[in-house]
């Protein structure tokens, strides 16, 4: 019988590839594919076309000089690639800052490869997008089952936290920050997640991309809740940056501040993540939006508390 070859350059894919039971599958990664452990050892198969030691501001302004000059973010390796002669490659189109795009793949690949492989793009905006996605992904890799059995057990999972909540009055607001100079707040699937998760997102739309946001916004909004979970990096990473949020004009005075609120996720594992492990991230949000009816233990790993 003969296996198919995949080529993942999307962590959220290599993590929805992993889940199906096809991690075997894998000979191939991107650059930032890191979950599994297991699938470090894979030949990479993508760069990114700046330095991974910046700034936030600095990483934001090079990102946008990248793309004014119409050039790409990121470098698909091609040569690689062809040795490793996928049948399936899986990249996505939601956003050419995250990860290798749709068109750059087509364009590295096209009439490169000694056989045609089949590309998968996908595009998340919602929760029952990135479903959607790994139902997608199933069918292509001719899982369908494994995929349905996946997905019922994520649906459950929600339902669960939707049900626990199903009668609370008390809806705090919440702001999630998704860059931390220049102020980005989470949109896409994150509004969805913290309405999931018991709370109201403020200054963003549901399914929509994440908007730029001044500061004074946020402030005079004066959210319950504030969770910073910059887009790729860790909590460690976060913490180097925190300062940027602290000096902040007012940011003291805030309801969050004084109520002792204000948390620091994961957004590279869990909540920017649009793969299985989303639904960690609504368990993270119910978490930190209702701790007294939700420890699900993600606590020190996925989220920590900061006491400004």
């Amino acid at each position: 019988m003969y296996t198919q070859k995949i080529v993942s350059l999307l962590p959220s894919a290599t993590e929805i590839v992993c889940a199906l039971g096809l991690e075997y599958n894998l000979v191939g990664r991107s650059h930032e594919c890191d979950y599994p452990d297991s699938i470090k050892h894979l030949p990479v198969c993508s760069e990114a076309n700046f330095p991974d030691n910046l700034s936030s501001l600095a990483i934001d302004v090079k990102v946008k000089e990248i793309l004014a000059d119409a050039l790409s973010v990121y470098t698909v390796n091609r040569e690689v690639i062809k040795q490793l002669a996928p049948d399936v490659v899986i990249t996505q189109a939601q956003c050419e800052v995250c990860a290798v795009s749709l068109t750059e793949v087509e364009q590295a690949l096209e009439n490169y490869l000694d056989k045609q492989a089949h590309i998968v793009s996908l595009q998340p905006n919602s929760l029952d997008d990135i479903f959607k996605d790994i139902e997608t992904v199933a069918a292509a890799l001719n899982v369908k089952a494994a995929g349905a059995a996946l997905l019922e057990d994520l649906q459950q999972r929600v339902d669960i936290v939707r049900h626990k909540l199903k009668f609370a009055e008390i809806k705090p607001t919440v702001a999630c920050i998704e860059w931390l100079e220049p102020m980005m707040l989470s949109g896409n699937w994150i509004p969805q997640l913290i309405e999931i998760a018991g709370g109201v997102s403020i200054l963003t739309d549901p399914g929509k991309h994440s908007p730029y946001v001044q500061w004074e916004q946020i402030r005079l909004a004066d959210p319950d809740i504030l969770v910073v979970m910059p887009c790729g990096f860790s909590i460690q990473r976060t913490l180097k940056e925190i300062d940027i949020l602290l000096k902040r004009p007012g940011f003291t005075e805030m309801k969050a501040v004084k109520n002792n609120r204000v948390y620091i996720a994961d957004g590279n594992q869990y909540l920017n993540r649009p793969g299985p492990r989303i639904v960690d991230s609504v368990e993270i949000l119910a978490e930190i939006i209702n701790p007294k009816q939700f420890i699900f233990g993600y606590e020190g790993d996925g989220w920590i508390k900061f006491s400004v």
